[in-house]
């Protein structure tokens, strides 16, 4: 683990990315049923109609399974939730296979995840506070 830059700085990085990527991922799906399902509209074609509508609710379900996980992956994780990094390395495995901006982000997220020191941080969060004494 780098020495410049604490397990806290590279866990908010990752939950932070895992947002705004999914959110994105949330983006498209919207923007392509309403892509779909408009253009189905615009043709005035009755059988083309009902195949883009089609169409355009599979990518926004396809897009929006994506985008869910992300999206609690990355929150667990900048709430120190020790469902948080194991969502969060179930999410970095399936960025790899987004080539080359999710490869690139999974490699470095399970490295990150992955790490001792990863789950030592979310060990900590994850004890319950000490209960006050009654003295």
């Amino acid at each position: 683990m780098s020495k410049k830059m604490d397990i806290g700085t590279h866990v908010m990085i990752i939950g932070w990315f895992n947002i705004v990527a999914s959110a994105i991922f949330a983006l498209l799906a919207c923007l392509g049923f309403f892509l779909f399902a408009g253009i189905g509209i615009a043709s005035g074609d009755s059988e083309a109609m009902p195949i883009l509508t089609i169409f355009g609710c599979a990518a926004f379900v396809l897009f929006g399974i994506f985008a869910v996980p992300g999206i609690f992956a990355g929150w667990g994780l900048l709430e120190r939730k020790p469902w948080g990094r194991v969502l969060g390395i179930v999410v970095a495995i399936l960025h790899l296979f987004n080539i080359p901006i999710g490869t690139a982000f999974g490699i470095y997220a399970l490295w990150v995840l992955t790490e001792p020191e990863a789950e030592a941080y979310f060990a900590v969060s994850a004890s319950p506070p000490p209960a006050p004494s009654t003295a």
